[in-house]
C-alpha cells in the first residue's frame, strides 16, 4: 500500500484489461459492420452471377461481399490444414526419442 490507496489484486487488473480489450473488439467490429453496410448500400445496382453452373443476379456489393467472405474461408481452410500437418509432423518427430537431453 502506498499512500493508504490499495491497490487492485492482480487478478482483478487482469480481468479488467480483458474486458476492456472485448469492448476494444467489439467497437472495431461494429466500425467494420457499418462499412460493409454503407458499401453494400452504395453498391446495390444488379450484376449477373454465375458459380459452378448456377446463374443468378445479386447486388454488386452483396457479390462482392460473398466473394470476399468465401475468400477468406478458402484462406483460414488452407491455414488450418496446414497447422495440421505441421502439428502432425512435430509429434512424428518426437516419438523416437522417449528421453529428452539437456544441453
Amino acid at each position: 500500500m502506498t499512500g493508504g490507496v490499495e491497490e487492485p489484486p492482480v487478478a482483478a487488473t487482469k480481468v479488467r484489461a480483458a474486458a476492456r480489450g472485448l469492448w476494444m473488439a467489439v467497437i472495431g467490429v461494429l466500425v467494420v459492420l457499418i462499412f460493409l453496410i454503407v458499401f453494400i448500400l452504395e453498391n446495390e445496382q444488379h450484376v449477373q452471377v454465375s458459380f459452378l453452373g448456377t446463374h443468378g443476379r445479386l447486388p454488386l456489393g452483396v457479390a462482392l461481399l460473398l466473394s470476399a467472405v468465401i475468400g477468406g474461408i478458402a484462406v483460414v481452410l488452407a491455414g488450418l490444414v496446414r497447422i495440421l500437418q505441421l502439428r502432425s509432423g512435430r509429434k512424428v518427430k518426437r516419438r523416437p526419442s522417449t528421453r529428452r537431453t539437456h544441453h
